[in-house]
């Protein structure tokens, strides 16, 4: 059964990500990202990390593509753009040099901690709890007026972009007598 959940959110995870990369609805593009955090939130419920899932769900799925969503929907995404011009030259090549480099450090690691995974699942039961008291106590404790400096960060950012796209009315001309 672990194997089917694992191949089925493993599906779900490439299937979105290609369809971010490949859509060309940015509202499509969007939805696909969505697809691609409920599968990562499964990997999370497979490994019994709840909290971590729910706030994958809640957080990511929820807040942050909405977000997106919404700063999608007030910029308009009817415009068309010319896209046979390239406004940096050297961003394909680079872009190419960068994901052959991810893909390589993501080998890399992976074959790295195949030894360092196996755990026995009473120590895992440990770990999982210390490490939730442990995630709690900083989040709550050392990293609070980081989060509280985010949320006032992601506030603005929303109060600009609706400033930002707004159509501002045209001055009246002034009349002469």
């Amino acid at each position: 059964m672990q194997l089917i959940v694992f191949i089925v959110a493993t599906l779900m995870v490439l299937v979105g990500a290609v369809g971010v990369i490949v859509r060309k609805h940015p509202v499509h593009a969007a939805l696909s990202l969505i697809l691609t955090l409920f599968g990562i939130a499964v990997h999370f419920v497979a490994l019994e990390a709840n909290f971590l899932a729910a706030v994958q769900v809640i957080v990511y799925a929820g807040a942050i593509v909405v977000l997106f969503l919404f700063v999608i929907m007030l910029l308009g995404v009817d415009a068309s753009e010319d896209l046979r011009t390239d406004p940096i030259t050297a961003q394909r090549p680079l872009g190419a040099i960068v994901a052959v480099a991810i893909l390589a450090l993501v080998g890399t690691s992976i074959i790295v901690s195949r030894g360092i995974l196996k755990v026995t699942a009473a120590g895992k039961a440990v770990k999982a709890a210390n490490n939730l008291r442990d995630l709690a106590r900083s989040i709550f404790s050392d990293y609070v007026f980081a989060f509280e400096l985010t949320s006032v960060l992601l506030v603005i950012a929303v109060v600009g972009t609706v400033l930002l796209a707004r159509k501002l009315p045209k001055p009246e001309p002034a009349v002469k007598s």
